[in-house]
């Protein structure tokens, strides 16, 4: 039995697929475009690796596509097959338990098979990040922080602690930590200078706490840390028109968002979440975005049976109300109704807050803010289940902020602003200044 460059046992006997199961390691844990490459080889070379097919698995089910759940249930019968013939570490044989419970629609099954490695193996950072990647993908952000936080000591000197130190960092941005997180994250870039989830961590703090010239600064000052990545690297272009669009620099946004955010038409739905939000919130602004919605509408419209994540679902329905799609924006309410009436982890976060959720933006693009208020501040409460991160999900709190204000409720979209801002650091960005502002005028001019 060899051991990975994660110090822990795995079922490969020939040296040369060691090395294509470490390089799986080290592109996965850095968003690199490898990480497929060298599992397609391995697996070729190694066709009775049954953790390889885990992978194949659980990777296939982070990317939230309904056709890649058939990829993955092969997966998972292959592992099982490959368990059968061979046999396999216990931290295989728990791999490959994860991607069966995630497949039976209990991803926190998977994140409980995770847990039981690292209780074993403390060490193990590619389990702590799958770990680390099914939490966020839940929206347990308070998880994700306690799940690194027990694996930290045991990465002191490790060859991959840089990553760790990534994870931490975000896990403390998430959950209000700003400095330390800000601090954990640049001492983890020290360490693993082409962790793009540890930079673009630091550049959460920036946005979080209002500082975009320093999150701009990091992010063209180390792009040795993001530029190699798949389209993790679109992402984190994505934070770099948020800060430019927090300095009112939109026609620099509408550039990055033209040669960056869409530089590659995809309909992965992470691509999808960047491009719908950063439309939305320039239209907030007051910015004419153009044709810009048709082509994303496109994609989304052959998503509206897609199921897999509310996070992605409510971000193609911005993308069909964008473009004025109605019947997609129907078939999308529809499906939601039905998923909502089934029983699992999945369709309880469409029964609460996605059902709502949706409503409020069906309202808020035919203009019935009222409507669009109500619905949007009663899904408030439940968002983070949703998952993502709280940068993602603003575009959400920023319609349902200026929802009120169409609608008139000042006094309640202020409180909203105000709570805003405390989850914030206290910190006033663009967009809290100008509703601020708003509300201010408006409670001026009866008096007049």
């Amino acid at each position: 039995m060899m051991h990975d460059i994660c110090q822990s046992p795995v079922s490969l006997e020939d040296p040369a697929d060691l090395i294509e199961w470490n390089g799986l390691i080290r592109a996965f844990m850095s968003h690199g475009t490898a990480t497929p490459t060298h599992l397609g080889a391995l697996l070729s070379s190694a066709p009775q690796f049954a953790m390889g097919y885990a992978a194949k698995g659980l990777f296939s089910l982070m990317m939230g596509r309904k056709e890649l759940n058939v990829v993955a249930h092969q997966a998972g019968q292959d592992a099982v097959a490959a368990l059968a013939a061979s046999g396999g570490s216990t931290r295989e044989r728990l791999w490959v338990r994860a991607l069966g419970e995630w497949l039976e629609g209990r991803p926190s099954g998977a994140i409980a098979a995770m847990e039981r490695i690292l209780a074993e193996h403390p060490t193990d950072t590619l389990s702590a990040k799958v770990s680390h990647a099914i939490r966020f993908i839940l929206g347990d952000g308070v998880g994700m922080r306690s799940s690194i936080e027990n694996v930290l000591d045991a990465h002191k000197g490790h060859e991959l602690e840089g990553y760790v130190l990534g994870c931490h960092a975000f896990t403390l941005e998430e959950t209000g930590e700003y400095d330390a997180a800000e601090a954990t994250g640049l001492r983890g870039l020290q360490l693993a200078t082409d962790d793009a989830w540890g930079l673009h961590a630091v550049a959460h703090v920036y946005d979080m706490t209002a500082r975009p010239d320093h999150g701009i600064s990091l992010i063209e000052n180390n792009t040795c840390a993001w530029n190699h990545c798949n389209n993790f690297r679109y992402h984190v272009w994505w934070h770099k028109a948020l800060l430019h669009l927090d300095r009112g620099e939109n026609d620099i946004v509408l550039a990055i968002y033209d040669d960056q955010v869409r530089a590659e038409k995809t309909d992965d739905y992470r691509d999808m979440a960047n491009a719908t939000s950063l439309l939305t919130r320039l239209e907030l602004e007051g910015v004419n975005v153009g044709k810009r919605w048709d082509e994303l509408a496109d994609f989304a419209q052959n998503r509206t049976d897609d199921g897999c994540l509310v996070f992605a679902d409510l971000h193609y329905q911005l993308a069909l109300a964008g473009a004025g799609r109605t019947e997609a924006q129907t078939a999308m309410t529809t499906r939601f109704a039905s998923d909502a009436a089934r029983a699992g982890e999945m369709p309880s976060r469409v029964a609460n807050p996605g059902k709502a959720a949706l409503a409020g933006l069906n309202a808020f693009s035919e203009g019935r803010y009222d409507a669009a208020f109500q619905n949007l501040a009663s899904a408030r409460p439940g968002m983070q289940t949703i998952g993502g991160s709280h940068a993602q999900r603003d575009v959400f709190e920023r319609m349902t902020i200026d929802a009120g204000l169409r609608a008139g409720k000042m006094d309640a979209t202020e409180a909203l602003i105000e709570d805003r801002i405390a989850r914030r650091a206290g910190a006033i960005d663009r967009f809290a200044s100008t509703r601020l502002s708003s509300i201010r005028d408006s409670r001026r001019i009866p008096a007049q």
